[in-house]
């Protein structure tokens, strides 16, 4: 593949997009992530990793991004993962489905927690990664627009069907085309994030609040009302409500769909645009609805029973963290096998119960049902057809619509 320059950087308001997201948005620990890791911060230094001038191309004219692949006499595999994002027993020490994959293969998986943002991980390996050098990594998990990005310069290698035929026949149907990875050429979805509608009954007074038009325009709900700094999701699912899909978007829906939010902001209908720090919020009733990422309604009900999720009419939107294995990985053929073998169901179920994100492995409902009954009837974990026919992915965009998108956002949070 020609390596090719990235033109766009990133401007003041989407470095200010990017800064939500990893101090409250979905790049930021989970709820669950912190109460179990106690410390932490996120660093913001990475930030400069994709607000220079321009990136080096990734390496001569038509060279490969293929290196050498010792698989066969080197049984290992380094694999980046977000924290939070796999498997482990109670006493921490042990992480089932990894040391299975060794034991069926005997190839031993480096798993490290080293993905706190997708903006700070970018700026540890783009140095390797520009140079056409090893990154140390043969397996990594980034969200689709980071994907999206590296497949766009050069930098992931193609994967290999033949040795994919658990992940080729068993990927949910939601998951297979994406516009920025068609057929799925250089990845697979590791988990689905969608974003739907959150209300507190108690709040609402038993009321249900099933669409974004309640959010935006019942007047029983004034000032109670939250909406996340994630554009992607709050405009999707804005669009979605005015009958536009958020795949083919173009800038007048974009504006018009801003336009229908600047509304509801001037009446004082919304209380805040949020992270997901609008998980205290909602609990308390100080929200009482807003939109909610579903990872973090599954640990709030088991909570607070007077929580509940509706997904609209119109849909809702979807996004994903991704498997990828960079240029000049030395164990291309390991990871394949470690991409297939998570797609096997029983291996799936067990990921699933653990993360409680949308599941992307069709025929993993019997087998979570061994382990949770009720995390196999969860449709925030595992969405029945009529769900995931509902489900939408913003469409890619050009790093010229990303500024402008992103500078008209900003305005309208205020941020």
């Amino acid at each position: 593949m020609e390596a090719r320059h990235e033109p766009e950087s990133l401007s003041p308001s989407q470095i200010a997009a990017i800064r939500r997201s990893m101090t409250s948005g979905r790049m930021a620990l989970t709820r669950r992530s912190l109460l179990r890791a106690g410390s932490g911060a996120l660093a913001l230094g990475g930030l400069g990793a994709l607000s220079g001038c321009g990136i080096p191309p990734a390496g001569r004219k038509g060279e490969s991004g293929a290196a050498d692949d010792h698989s066969d006499e080197d049984k290992t595999l380094h694999f980046s993962n977000w924290t939070e994002y796999m498997d482990v027993t109670d006493d921490e020490k042990h992480r089932p489905t990894l040391e299975e994959f060794r034991r069926r293969t005997g190839i031993t998986v480096k798993y490290t927690e080293d993905i706190n943002d997708n903006v700070e991980f970018f700026g540890k390996i783009k140095p390797q990664l520009a140079a056409g050098q090893d990154t140390g990594r043969d397996l990594i998990c980034v969200t689709d627009w980071l994907a999206a990005r590296m497949i766009r310069l050069g930098w992931i290698q193609p994967l290999d069907a033949a040795r994919l035929p658990h992940a080729y026949t068993n990927l949910g149907k939601t998951f297979r085309n994406p516009d920025w990875d068609p057929g799925r050429a250089h990845s697979y979805p590791w988990t689905g994030i969608p974003a739907v509608i959150a209300y507190n009954k108690k709040a609402t007074g038993g009321r249900k609040v099933t669409s974004l038009a309640q959010l935006l325009d019942d007047p029983k709900l004034k000032g109670r009302v939250g909406l996340l700094t994630e554009m992607r999701d709050t405009v999707g699912l804005t669009l979605l409500d005015m009958g536009k899909p958020p795949e083919t978007c173009t800038a007048d829906d974009f504006d018009a769909a801003v336009a229908r939010l600047q509304k509801a902001t001037d009446r004082g209908q919304i209380r805040r645009f949020t992270g997901n720090d609008y998980t205290g919020d909602l609990s308390k009733g100080d929200l009482a609805a807003c939109v909610a990422w579903a990872g973090d309604l599954i640990q709030l009900q088991a909570d607070n029973p007077a929580i509940e999720f509706a997904v609209p009419d119109a849909g809702y939107m979807i996004s994903t963290d991704n498997l990828l294995i960079p240029n000049k990985a030395r164990h291309k053929k390991n990871a394949e096998r470690l991409i297939d073998y998570y797609y096997e169901p029983k291996v799936a179920a067990k990921v699933a119960a653990y993360i409680n994100y949308v599941c992307p492995v069709e025929g993993v409902r019997p087998e979570l049902a061994k382990i949770d009954k009720k995390l196999a009837e969860n449709p925030l974990i595992l969405p029945d057809e009529e769900m995931a026919a509902k489900a939408h992915a913003f469409r890619s965009l050009s790093g010229e619509e990303e500024t402008a998108f992103e500078d008209k956002f900003a305005k309208l949070t205020g941020a």
